[in-house]
């Protein structure tokens, strides 16, 4: 089974004011009441240095120094940091996990489809891909609900736009951390 990871992100939701509402007439994603995605630009990770200590809990491969092994580690380096997002995530798995990841109460929102090198969503940062997909798949937080549609959008975007840098993704499943707001 693929390794759980986990990230702390900002929030981007009606309460972000000006900037949500100029969005949501930008994306026209239907029904939309909330962005969660790993897209760095929409939801900025929480920390934005990397600590000594950081380094025996980080995953230090590529571009995912922003992602940890350890839960309780995370936790404790946000603190009380408030309009966050905490996810537990599976990354390019083979099927859908239907185990939480392990160290807190999650919840399952979706499929994100992240291109790494920037941190983009081509789901939900990208203007759209209709060649691939569909703004109205998306579920009210701008991803996609299923594992086999998330796969196979991945694998249409780099079919249909072979030229796009943001097309060419990894499939991250995306759990949320039940907190009090």
């Amino acid at each position: 089974m693929t390794e759980p990871l986990y990230i702390a992100k900002e929030r981007f939701d009606p309460a972000s004011g000006e900037t949500w509402d100029k969005y949501v007439q930008w994306a026209k994603i239907p029904g939309l009441t909330e962005i969660v995605s790993l897209d760095t630009c929409l939801c900025p990770r929480l920390l934005n240095e990397v600590l000594d200590e950081d380094w025996a809990h980080i995953v230090n491969v590529n571009f995912r120094l922003d992602y940890f092994c350890h839960l309780d580690y995370l936790l404790k380096r946000i603190g009380d940091t408030p309009r966050r997002n905490i996810f537990g995530l599976y990354r390019n798995s083979n099927s859908h996990i239907v185990e939480p990841p392990p160290g807190g109460d999650f919840s399952f929102i979706g499929y994100d489809l992240i291109e790494e090198a920037t941190q983009i969503s081509a789901l939900n940062n990208c203007g759209g891909f209709p060649l691939a997909f569909r703004n109205e798949e998306l579920n009210q937080y701008g991803v996609l609900a299923t594992f086999d549609r998330a796969a196979e959008v991945r694998q249409e975007l780099k079919a249909k736009y072979p030229e796009e840098s943001h097309a060419d993704c990894e499939l991250y499943a995306i759990w949320r951390l039940n907190e009090a707001n």
